[in-house]
């Protein structure tokens, strides 16, 4: 190999390579991952750990022909810079550069876009599968980790490939952490097979012990094969996939190169499925990740050197810190709020919560549709329980909370974390989906607060209410506070299904929800330079509707609202269907605190969707002279602009390159409407 063994990397020199030139690369590669990740951020701890586990499935397999499955994949970077995407490693999260996870378009050695947890398994069986009817013979490989295999796709996957005895190479990459330390029985069980000795050592140790125990002993160790099952179901780690018809190897170190690749030959031999446990260490050869992969599971810039991180100008507490202090405070004086997350106890803000109060604390690891459902539990037992998890992983719950809790109308709470645009994590991580899914629940509330005032104001109304599930939606990172909430104060109760008017403008309205509130008091600042007063409401409650302000609003030539998720059933279409519901007078019912803003029949005027991601719609041209007053009736026909995440996946780069990107920004929000009014005016 030359000097820099990365400049002429290639799968066929890795098939060739020696053991300490294999050592040699991984040491390399490793250097290369820190160097990167401390100008872009990334997922450097699991990546450091699983270098020798990708190097020897590359010098082992035949990829792209044979297919590698990776479960999450942000401990994938070492497989990138194998296969051609070193030099490009450096846009790493970037807008426009390398994903932080496997993604299709990126290379033909990627089988499948990732980034949730516990789905390679199910993948690599169907592609498995697919090969038997095609009648071809490629290698299907999987690298899942310890936590995502405590999922629950994972176990039904695993109970199909045993039972069809799928011809499958399994490597379980086993560091007992998720993004946090791994809970629940399976890491209890791996922990033991991680210790426990060879199981013939152990097995001739236990028999002798029984036969000592005279004729009985003797009797059991010369009951033949059935005895010895049973000892060696006691003794030998593995036992609950040989159970399920899979074949177990190890455990083996997983940074030991030589031992790995001869796990991986003997498993392309055997013939159906086979799972190697191989123990790494999380961080591995970087001592700042080793003492804590916690902190550099998902790690922002840092000092290469030291470890520590970039200083960083914005100094505004986040969204996140906002909740886990008002939660604590609330617990103080509640003792039937439990908290509850799903492997995301750091994510979600809930470490300090377990610290103090860890009796009514639940983390249940990677399984979210069981997160919501123990919830539920909770609720009818009489506790007030909070669910705190990412707006992307709550989406695999949609059941769980529509069927378990909202049917039931249980007082459950939901702190809907990382919802709206995150930034680097991309596709798989943006919390779009939310306001869309969660709004066509009945029983459902849902708060979008502004800053992080009006988060613990949304967390003391939401803990204060009788009954029935509320969603508090707050994004990744931290905002300026609003104008009035600079200054600390108590939290307070909200109005249900209230909004608040931040300022007063006859020309347009603009309606937001969330972080778009700054958003759109920055663009009436704009607009005012232009001549044109908007108005600016805090809408606050995405369901229910303020029906009043809406109608308020709608006094205006325009109405234009402003979310940060899909503009396909969100915030922008509840405005749409309650001004099409007043239009027609239909009935709006059903929805708790008054009015769904959903319930009418019929459209309001028309609407195109552009490809922008906004709608535009204009209706009849009668109106009243009071809007408020007007009864339930069509109060005035404005055209509405809605403004949001367009029906389509968004790529990674930064939160504020991506609100350029979608043209969400305050100077290109004001050019649209400064447009539409223009082109209103022209006709």
């Amino acid at each position: 190999m030359a000097d820099d063994p990365l400049k002429s990397l290639d799968s066929a020199s890795l098939r060739s390579a020696s053991e300490r030139q294999l050592n040699t690369l991984a040491q390399r590669i490793r250097e290369r991952m820190i160097e990167v990740t401390a100008q872009t951020g990334g997922h450097l701890a699991s990546s450091l750990g699983a270098v020798e586990i990708i190097l020897a499935m590359h010098s082992v397999f035949d990829f792209p022909a044979d297919k590698l499955v990776f479960d999450v994949g942000h401990q994938a970077y070492a497989h990138k810079i194998i296969t051609g995407r070193n030099e490009a490693l450096s846009s790493l999260r970037s807008l426009g550069g390398l994903s932080g996870f496997t993604r299709r378009e990126e290379s033909v050695f990627d089988t499948h876009d990732s980034g949730h947890a516990s789905d390679a398994l199910s993948i690599a069986a169907g592609l498995a599968l697919s090969r038997d009817l095609n009648g071809t013979s490629e290698q299907i490989v999987v690298l899942i980790g310890d936590a995502s295999l405590s999922g629950g796709m994972a176990f039904e996957a695993l109970n199909q490939i045993g039972n069809d005895r799928t011809d499958i190479t399994i490597v379980l990459n086993d560091n007992e952490m998720s993004i946090s330390r791994n809970v629940g029985a399976l890491s209890l069980y791996l922990a033991k097979a991680r210790m426990s000795r060879p199981y013939t050592q152990a097995r001739d140790t236990v028999e002798g012990k029984v036969s000592s125990m005279g004729k009985v002993g003797k009797f059991l160790v010369n009951a033949g094969e059935a005895a010895k099952g049973s000892v060696k179901k006691l003794v030998v780690p593995g036992m609950f996939f040989e159970d399920m018809g899979i074949t177990y190897i190890g455990p083996i170190d997983g940074h030991n190169v030589a031992a790995v690749k001869a796990a991986l030959r003997a498993a392309r031999k055997s013939p159906g499925p086979v799972l190697i446990h191989a123990v790494t260490q999380k961080g591995h050869g970087y001592p700042p990740a080793e003492a804590q992969p916690d902190v550099f599971h998902g790690v922002g810039c840092f000092d290469p050197t030291s470890g520590q991180p970039s200083s960083k100008a914005d100094c505004q507490p986040s969204f996140t810190q906002a909740f886990s202090q008002a939660l604590l405070k609330q617990a103080e004086r509640n003792e039937r709020i439990v908290a509850i997350t799903a492997a995301m106890a750091d994510g979600t803000g809930l470490s300090a919560f377990r610290r103090r109060y860890g009796r009514r604390f639940v983390d249940v690891g990677i399984a979210e549709e069981h997160a919501v459902t123990l919830a539920a539990g909770l609720a009818l037992g009489g506790q007030l329980p909070v669910v705190a998890i990412y707006s992307t992983f709550l989406q695999r719950a949609f059941d769980q909370v529509a069927t378990n809790v909202a049917l039931q109308n249980l007082h459950v709470v939901f702190a809907v974390d990382r919802a709206g645009l995150v930034g680097e994590d991309g596709t798989t991580h943006h919390g779009l989906f939310d306001l869309a899914w969660l709004r066509c629940i009945p029983n459902m509330r849902i708060l979008a607060p502004a800053d992080n005032a009006e988060l613990r104001d949304a967390l003391e109304t939401a803990l204060g209410m009788d009954d029935g599930p509320i969603a508090l939606r707050y994004p990744r990172g931290s905002v300026e506070p609003l104008p009035g909430n600079q200054e600390p104060r108590a939290a307070q109760k909200l109005p249900v299904g209230k909004a608040i008017k931040l300022r007063d403008g006859r020309d347009a309205s603009l309606l937001a929800v969330g972080r778009m509130v700054g958003k759109a008091l920055a663009t009436a600042e704009l607009l005012a330079a232009q001549g044109i007063e908007a108005a600016v409401y805090n809408m606050r409650w995405v369901k229910p509707l303020d029906e009043a302000a809406v109608a308020e609003a709608a006094a205006a030539p325009l109405v234009v609202t402003l979310e940060e998720g899909t503009t396909v059933g969100g915030f922008g279409s509840a405005v749409l269907e309650c001004l099409a519901a007043r239009q027609f007078g239909a009935d709006k019912t059903g929805a708790p605190g008054g009015g769904s803003g959903g319930s009418g029949d019929g459209g309001f005027g028309s609407a195109e969707a552009s490809s922008s991601g906004d709608a535009e719609a204009s209706g009849c041209d009668s109106c009243c002279a009071d809007a408020s007053s007007s009864g339930g009736d069509c109060p005035r026909s404005p055209r509405v602009l809605v403004l949001g995440i367009p029906d389509e996946f968004v790529t990674h780069g930064s939160t504020e390159q991506l609100f350029g990107l979608l043209g969400l920004q305050p100077e290109q929000l004001a050019r649209s409407i400064s447009d539409a009014l223009s082109a209103q005016t022209a006709t």
